[in-house]
């Protein structure tokens, strides 16, 4: 099975990132982006890809673990930016970062000490994907305007491991299905 582990922020945050996706697509051009829909609207922690069913156990075992060794941080989904030259445009995060990056490298560490393949490492960069493109995009505009963009902060409480069903129909824009496989609070331990 496909597997993250992931922050989701509140159903007030989604909604006010919502109107900014919104005033987003009627900006000239916006029609190029495949736009992520809310379902899809996380941070990503670690990203496991496919793994063997007989790892979930041993990686869920790790992740609680991490998730109560790191206690709950605030946060704000802030601004925005964009990667491989427009093919991903994104918002970030303001608050605690620090937590945040521990609690992704926690959770990358447990992905490798539960056997799983994690490729190279690479440093976290907090952001939520709010559109991709499968080529270069002029994604400036978007940019420009995100950078006026702050939600509500709040608290992060929990860690989610989840299951990424991708679309199989061919269907042109149907996006990929996410399931929640397991949720752990945050705190509780040093």
């Amino acid at each position: 099975m496909r597997l993250f582990a992931a922050v989701l922020p509140p159903e007030e945050v989604v909604q006010e990132l919502a109107l900014e996706v919104t005033a987003l697509r009627k900006l000239p051009g916006a029609d190029g982006l495949r736009w992520t829909g809310r379902p899809g609207w996380h941070f990503t922690l670690a990203f496991y890809g496919e793994v063997d069913e007989a790892l979930v156990p041993d990686l869920s075992a790790r992740l609680e673990r991490a998730a109560h060794r790191t206690e709950p941080f605030r946060l704000a989904l802030r601004g925005g930016g964009q990667f491989g030259r427009g093919r991903a445009l994104w918002t970030g995060a303001e608050g605690d970062l620090a937590t945040l990056r521990l609690l992704a490298d926690r959770s990358e560490a447990a992905g490798r000490k539960a056997g799983v393949d994690m490729g190279e490492h690479r440093r976290y960069k907090a952001h939520l994907t709010v559109a991709r493109s499968r080529a270069a995009h002029d994604v400036r505009p978007y940019v420009a305007a995100l950078d006026m963009f702050t939600s509500r902060t709040w608290t992060v409480d929990g860690l989610m491991l989840v299951r990424s069903n991708l679309p199989k129909s061919g269907v042109a824009g149907e996006q990929p299905r996410y399931e929640a496989v397991a949720r752990w609070p945050l705190g509780g331990g040093g």
